[in-house]
């Protein structure tokens, strides 16, 4: 399976408008954003847990790295509520699920492969520091393929996406206006590498996940 898998072009997904689609594991349901590959993937992807839903005890053989949305999520290393960032390296396993229920972004099968560093970082205990005009950060995390943060975007702001090596952006809080539409929770903008375009942030601001300097090499479905 293909989807939004030409990345020297941008791409654009508002979920909110996208239907869930049942995963194989029962009470798990999912929102594709990108993905190459069959059930293993290299995958961008919006997914749901139903209250008590829970998958099989599975290794992450590509790596898993994901953001709470809603909810709790749970696995035998803590739960893990909404704001929390989660990056389980390759080779590591887990028993994922949830109590009362959650939504989680989640990319696979997107790391360096000798990487095992785990990364659990509660954003709601951290402060944004300001950055520039209009835009304040909050880093989760940065090696020498990609940097990810939280960033807050003041009411009206103008903020330079700049993708000089690729780059993600999705709405948390708020909204904004770039390339003539309207990005609004849940909303999802890709822009390839070298790419480059303006963001507006609306009249209550944004709260945005951005991952840049990823698409350095163009991605392929995984060698399985």
């Amino acid at each position: 399976m293909t989807l939004n898998a030409n990345f020297d072009e941008r791409a654009v997904v508002h979920s909110a408008q996208v239907d869930w689609v049942p995963s194989p594991m029962k009470g798990v349901d999912r929102r594709m954003l990108d993905r190459i590959g069959e059930e293993v993937a290299r995958a961008t992807t919006i997914v749901r847990y139903a209250p008590g839903s829970k998958f099989s005890p599975h290794v992450h053989t590509g790596g898993e790295e994901f953001f709470v949305l809603e909810g709790v999520f749970s696995d035998e290393h803590g739960d893990f509520p909404a704001g929390s960032y989660i990056r389980n390296p390759p080779e590591s396993s887990h028993t994922p699920g949830s109590e009362p229920g959650c939504t989680i972004f989640v990319k696979l099968w997107q790391f360096d492969m000798a990487d095992r560093s785990h990364v659990r970082i509660d954003t709601n205990k951290m402060r944004f520091v300001p950055d520039r005009e209009g835009v304040a950060v909050m880093p989760l995390f940065h090696d020498d393929r990609e940097d990810v943060s939280l960033e807050r975007w003041d009411a009206n702001a103008r903020v330079d996406l700049n993708a000089h090596g690729g780059m993600e952006v999705f709405a948390l809080d708020g909204g904004f206006a770039e390339g003539g539409e309207d990005f609004v929770v849940g909303s999802w903008l890709r822009l390839p590498k070298g790419g480059a375009s303006v963001a507006v942030a609306g009249p209550d601001g944004a709260r945005v996940w951005v991952k840049r300097d990823h698409l350095h090499e163009t991605p392929t479905a995984p060698a399985t």
